[in-house]
């Protein structure tokens, strides 16, 4: 099959693109035909169809003048539109498997490929299609529904887009364009969601999803490994940011000094983790790590924290902790939950409450050496049955093969 892979970014910046890529590679040793769509960055992995790429590749850096004559293609880019339908003219793809689209790419590219004729399929990372700044967060990192009633200019009064009034009016600009004009809606063909809770959210908020998705988790291209060795330390690894926890954590290992913590990662709160490592003897921040130095702090770990405050989908750290065997303290928020068997493969907590993370983590801490294998074992299990390679292929070709066939809608 000649597969079609798009997103705003073709670089590894964050979770949406680590699913892109891996299904690049998954398709790729089974025998598909794989092409990529995406922005045009110095940053981007090398490809023969970097030439087909918009120029625009994002907003965020611009200068004010500038993001503001470019507001038109922020909703509605039709660079992206011409390259992707000259792509599809040499390529011809069998189905697209659209990821991040919004912004940079804008609804023209769907609207090309349903010139095309080519059938799409959306897996949805974030919750875009329901709520402007893509998190259900406001600016004060909190969570917000406020849009569910498709009143999006709440976004721009709360200026939940960064706590920035153009931005919010950018976002709010591009809900109501897709509400009145050229809703997404109206030409993907099937929704993957990467949990049940994510599901369950877009359907409450729009019931257009019903009958028109699958619910199948994101899984890791890396080989699953038995790893049952007790660590001393517990890990965080991610974004360093308000609405991940940071705070909570933090505060909880200022209080239990007698438990180790290692934080791996960058984002807005690096100064704040980096004064609570140099005052906390028990605190330390290791940088921002990738590859083997992080398959390494994932392996000689004790139990991976989870400490959201905000709608996770699929986290790929519990997924990443999980392939490795490792158990997990996550907070019970959203899609977090529906991984976690609490006091099985790891334990829930409270979500912001730092008392509640170390009850939490002080059970942990508690567990005898077999009783840790035994909560190991069972993240391994998990792991293997809900995130493995072959159970995520079966289920994407039967999605493929279906949009293809036009045998779901």
């Amino acid at each position: 099959m000649k597969v079609l892979l798009i997103n705003a970014c073709h670089f590894r910046r964050g979770g949406s693109e680590t699913v892109y890529f891996n299904t690049a590679r998954l398709l790729r040793e089974r025998g598909h035909e794989v092409s990529f769509f995406s922005s045009a960055d110095p940053r981007n992995l090398p490809t023969e169809f970097e030439k087909y790429f918009t120029s625009i590749s994002g907003f965020r850096n611009l200068s004010l003048l500038k993001k503001i004559t470019n507001i038109p293609a922020y909703i509605y880019n039709r660079e992206a539109a011409r390259k992707l339908d000259q792509l599809l003219t040499d390529h011809r793809p069998d189905v697209a498997h659209v990821h991040l689209f919004y912004a940079v790419l804008s609804v023209s590219i769907l609207k090309v490929l349903k010139k095309h004729g080519i059938p799409i399929v959306h897996t949805v990372h974030d919750y875009r299609l329901i709520c402007p700044v893509n998190t259900l967060i406001n600016r004060h990192g909190q969570v917000c529904e406020l849009c569910s009633d498709k009143r999006y200019f709440h976004c721009t009064r709360n200026r939940c887009k960064d706590g920035n009034l153009l931005q919010s009016i950018m976002v709010t600009a591009e809900a109501y364009f897709w509400k009145y004009f050229e809703s997404p809606l109206r030409y993907i063909d099937h929704y993957i969601f990467v949990s049940k809770f994510s599901k369950n959210k877009h359907l409450e908020f729009n019931d257009r999803f019903r009958g028109k998705f699958t619910q199948l988790y994101n899984f890791t291209n890396e080989e699953a490994k038995k790893d049952f060795v007790k660590g001393d330390y517990f890990l965080y690894f991610g974004r360093l940011s308000k609405e991940k926890g940071l705070g909570t954590l933090i505060s909880t290992f200022e209080k239990i000094k007698d438990q180790k913590l290692k934080i791996a990662g960058g984002g807005p709160m690096l100064e704040i983790v980096q004064s609570s490592a140099r005052k906390n003897s028990n605190i330390d921040y290791v940088g921002f790590k990738t590859g083997l130095e992080l398959e390494e702090l994932i392996r000689n770990a004790f139990f991976v924290i989870m400490p959201s405050e905000c709608y996770e989908n699929n986290p790929l750290s519990i997924i990443e902790a999980y392939n490795y065997g490792k158990p997990v303290i996550g907070a019970d928020i959203a899609g977090i939950p529906e991984l976690i068997e609490n006091n099985r493969n790891g334990f829930l907590f409270r979500s912001g409450s730092p008392e509640s993370l170390g009850s939490a983590v002080r059970s942990a801490a508690s567990i005898p050496e077999a009783g840790y294998i035994e909560f190991s074992e069972k993240a391994y299990d998990f792991a293997q049955e809900h995130f493995s390679v072959d159970n995520h292929y079966k289920k994407l070709m039967e999605v493929f093969n279906n949009v293809v066939d036009k045998k779901i809608s």
